[in-house]
């Protein structure tokens, strides 16, 4: 399975197995353990690599002290053999918790000197909170294994750039984070608002050799991460960025640790610290050796999300330097220390990017004040308003915003994003155009209706430095508009017709071909087919076929570049260049949005990058590869021990997928289990049709369940075999009487009896009967017999014949689905390099390109859409609409009139009614 599926699988697995203990704190122990595997399979690379036998691999421990300070020189760390990963598993029944805590004891003693800021107390968190898996050591015992068993299955290999490890890490701190309430902002920053922030930064460091980048309130260090990596994509060479982060909490302070080493980065290249930013001024300077060590380090990019809204002590803090060119943010909210903080670290040609609630941009007091030295200083270079409830663990409306301290334009960048977003789960969700579309406003400073503008210096002062998007940035809907005259007499009128300029000179003839005058400044539909009027139309027709043509010659690029190069591809490159070719395609279409062109190739883009990474670097040979379908089976023994099990369900092609497959290689087996599948549907239908045509009465029954929508199949027979007792024919009758006959006897009667066809029956070695055959032919001929369609025994027995051949049905059909699944199997297994290509081409060209061009019809469907409900927004006139009032009022006042009163009480009612109408009685 490629990562994607694996992180998946594993995330279900733990998130099934922690039970009752909080998501938070739960990830502390399967994030600690697969930390300590990385550490155990970096040292098992080593003795490998060393050539070290197996036997000599099981002797290494303490003792051998040159071959351990070896290790620890090289590593950073030593790990003897009895406390490696591997050694616990093979252990089996003879692991005991104890075995983790003696080995996380023993690992703090092991650190080289040089490495101990990056792996000192690294397990302290996991150590600590191993109490809470289980009351008792062997309920801890079986939780840690069950870890272990689950852990052992995410590849540590090294393999570049194929970062699987690196990916399911980050992809378990999301859904822990999505499960842990407000616990979640401790240590998470959404994957897309990470990569957002990454993007932004990357292209201002894109020319440089070697950079520092700096996360003062760390987190998990995720944030970090994405922006090294995508400032890496323009570094060539290892080791050429330095990281720099800082966290207050102990736990997650270890999280940036064991996230930033298992990304592959060198130690060498590492500097943290557990510690509050605000009140330590860092970096740099070496712990306990502050006023002697202290030196400002500026860095190339930082990028924060720090706590929102938090309180600090800001006592004395007008004289840090940190904060005494532009003020100090109030005691109950620090978020412009932090923002202070970051601004002070960086260097002159860098830039840094902050996540901070909305209410920074307006806020007054001290905060007002920061704003005003901000935008005179000339620091700000762009504030991007994000979606509501993006952030887990709060709903709050947040900012991103952008500074820089030498910029060659004194105005602001305000982007208002707030509305580009999808819903996922219980959070919203920045999609691939969305950040697209952001970063692009940023890198080309495009001011873009209700999205974005330039604001200059002087507009802000005018605003007395308030910055609040909504003053610059009108996003809102337009309100409709309601025309008086229109409402009372009908018709529509041109101006909101012409309002849909865009649409009459994308589509020639449209306007005239929808609409004629019928008045003055009016307009009528011509047709009421507007959908058939405008899907066949020709200009429409047209603008079909030019989409489709803009993509000419796309398919031969893609498999140039994607399949025939495909262990050439730099993935990263690969994607800037198609997504500028498809740009380039789709930007003279009226009408068109490239950035709903660009959400179509990112879907599909995460697919081709996915499977091009494992063919890359697990080699070519795998495209054929099949592998065990494995599903998580939960086993609820009772409510304190739930058993998670991996079983395998068949198997699954590693890069071509099974369906794919089949419906290119095997349209016939394909087609035959579609013939089963809609004939198993048919006789549901014809079920409910049975059931719908019976009388109350005969639904009493008990072959029908208790909401009398299913039929149940042994009350059915059972009922049935009563209907059929009594049906006789010359036949039944024979068969039975040779059923009573002496054995003797029988083989006479075969011979001189012609009511039965004994051709149909299963015959013993002596030629008698076999009886089973024979009750059997009886069944048969009682089930033939022929009631009145429409009677009560008619459709029972119909739908026991539907009984018997959706049992023959769903046997035959899971025997071809089978069969079809264990030649698919082979299939892919058996095909040749050119032949597996092609399925690729199919799996990743295709759909890519045929979804591109569906965006004419999405288009099209919007004009339908828009131009239904100008012709029904003013279809019914007041007058129509008052008629229709007093007849309805009319009908009532009849109707009232009907009523005869029993009581003095009614016959009030019902006057005072009748007088609310309107009537008299």
């Amino acid at each position: 399975m490629n990562k994607h599926q694996l992180a998946s699988t594993i995330w279900e697995s733990a998130n099934q197995m922690r039970s009752k203990i909080e998501a938070n704190e739960y990830k502390d122990f399967i994030l600690g353990f697969i930390f300590y595997k990385y550490l155990s399979e970096c040292e098992l690379n080593l003795f490998q690599k060393e050539k070290l036998s197996e036997d000599e691999i099981k002797k290494v421990d303490e003792k051998d002290v040159k071959y351990a300070k070896h290790v620890r020189e090289t590593l950073g760390y030593f790990i003897a053999y009895d406390n490696l990963f591997s050694t616990w598993l093979v252990k089996g029944n003879d692991f005991d918790v104890k075995d983790v805590r003696d080995a996380l004891s023993d690992f703090d003693q092991n650190i080289d000197e040089v490495y101990k800021k990056v792996f000192e107390k690294i397990f302290n968190t996991l150590q600590t909170g191993l109490s809470k898996l289980g009351e008792t050591s062997g309920s801890q015992t079986k939780a840690v294994k069950k870890l272990l068993k689950l852990i052992k299955k995410i590849p540590m290999d090294g393999k570049q750039d194929y970062d699987v490890l690196g990916f399911i890490y980050e992809y378990l701190i999301s859904n822990f984070a999505a499960n842990a309430g407000k616990k979640a902002g401790e240590f998470y920053t959404p994957h897309e608002v990470s990569v957002l922030m990454s993007e932004i930064v990357a292209e201002h460091l894109k020319d440089r050799k070697q950079i520092k980048i700096y996360d003062p309130t760390s987190g998990s260090g995720s944030l970090l991460i994405n922006i090294g990596r995508s400032a890496a994509k323009y570094i060539s060479g290892d080791g050429k960025i330095d990281y720099y982060a800082q966290e207050l909490k102990e736990n997650t302070f270890n999280l940036t640790r064991m996230n930033l080493v298992m990304r592959g980065i060198k130690p060498a290249n590492i500097n943290v610290r557990n510690g509050d930013t605000l009140e330590d001024d860092w970096p740099f300077f070496e712990e306990n050796k502050k006023e002697t060590t202290y030196e400002l380090v500026r860095v190339d990019a930082v990028v924060s999300n720090p706590p929102y809204s938090q309180k600090w002590d800001p006592k004395d803090k007008e004289f840090d330097p940190r904060y005494k060119d532009f003020g100090v943010a109030p005691k109950a909210k620090a978020d412009f220390a932090f923002l202070l903080h970051d601004l002070y670290h960086l260097e002159d040609d860098g830039i840094m990017t902050i996540v901070l609630p909305h209410g920074v941009l307006f806020r007054g007091g001290e905060e007002a004040k920061i704003r005003e030295n901000l935008i005179e200083k000339n620091r700000i270079d762009a504030i991007i308003g994000l979606p509501e409830n993006i952030f887990f663990g709060t709903n709050i409306a947040t900012i991103i915003m952008v500074l820089k301290k030498n910029r060659p334009t004194s105005d602001v960048l305000i982007i208002d994003a707030s509305k580009g977003f999808i819903k996922a789960t219980k959070n919203n969700k920045l999609r691939a155009c969305d950040i697209k579309k952001i970063v692009d406003a940023v890198k080309n400073r495009s001011a873009i209706e209700k999205y974005s503008v330039l604001v200059s210096k002087e507009t802000i002062r005018e605003n007395e430095y308030n910055l609040n998007i909504p003053r610059y940035v009108d996003s809102t809907d337009d309100p409709e508009k309601w025309d008086i005259r229109a409402t009372m007499f009908g018709g529509i009128p041109v101006s909101e017709v012409d309002e849909f300029d865009d649409y009459w000179d994308a589509f020639p003839g449209l306007r005239e071909a929808l609409f004629k005058e019928a008045s003055q400044g009016y307009l009528q539909p011509r047709t009421e087919d507007i959908n058939g009027t405008i899907d066949s139309f020709e200009s429409v027709e047209a603008y079909r076929v030019a989409f489709i043509e803009a993509f000419d010659g796309f398919y031969e690029t893609l498999q140039e570049d994607l399949v025939d190069g495909v262990l050439d591809v730099v993935a990263d490159k690969e994607k800037e260049k198609i997504t500028e070719d498809i740009f380039r395609r789709i930007d003279p279409i009226k009408l068109a949005d490239r950035y709903a062109a660009y959400q179509v190739f990112a879907e599909y883009w995460e697919i081709i990058s996915a499977d091009i990474e494992m063919l890359q670097t697990e080699g070519f040979e795998v495209i054929t590869q099949v592998d065990p379908n494995m599903v998580i089976k939960k086993n609820n023994k009772n409510d304190d021990d739930d058993e998670v099990t991996e079983v395998q369900d068949g198997w699954k092609g590693h890069i071509l997928p099974f369906e794919l497959v089949q419906e290119m290689l095997m349209p016939d087996e394909v087609e035959a289990i579609q013939v089963l599948e809609e004939r198993l549907s048919e006789i549901a239908g014809e079920y409910t049709e049975i059931i719908d045509s019976l009388d109350e009465d005969e639904k009493q029954g008990s072959f029908l369940n208790d909401s009398n929508d299913a039929f149940v199949s042994k009350e059915l027979k059972a009922t049935c075999d009563e209907i059929l007792q009594g049906v006789e024919s010359e036949e039944i009758n024979a068969l039975n009487k040779y059923m009573t006959m002496p054995k003797k006897e029988q083989l006479a009667f075969i011979k001189t009896c012609m009511d039965a066809d004994w051709d149909k029956i299963e015959k013993n070695k002596d030629g008698s009967c076999k009886k089973p055959s024979l009750t059997s032919r009886i069944q048969q001929l009682k089930m033939e017999y022929e009631f009145p369609e429409d009677s009560y025994e008619g459709k029972l027995l119909s739908a026991l014949r539907l009984s018997d051949e959706e049992s023959a049905t769903k046997k035959d059909l899971k025997q071809k689905r089978e069969a079809l699944h264990i030649k698919t199997k082979e299939t892919i297994e058996g095909l040749s390099e050119k032949e597996a290509l092609q399925i690729v081409e199919q799996k990743w060209i295709e759909p890519l390109i045929c979804n591109l061009k569906m965006l004419s019809s999405n288009i099209v469907f919007e004009v339908i859409s828009s131009m239904e409900y100008i012709a029904k927004k003013y279809a019914t006139t007041f007058h129509e609409l008052q008629t229709e009032k007093i007849s309805t009022k009319s009908c009532l006042i009849d109707m009232v009139n009907m009523l005869k009163a029993e009581r003095v009480a009614d016959a009030e009612g019902l006057q005072e009614f009748n007088a609310i109408l309107g009537g008299q009685l």
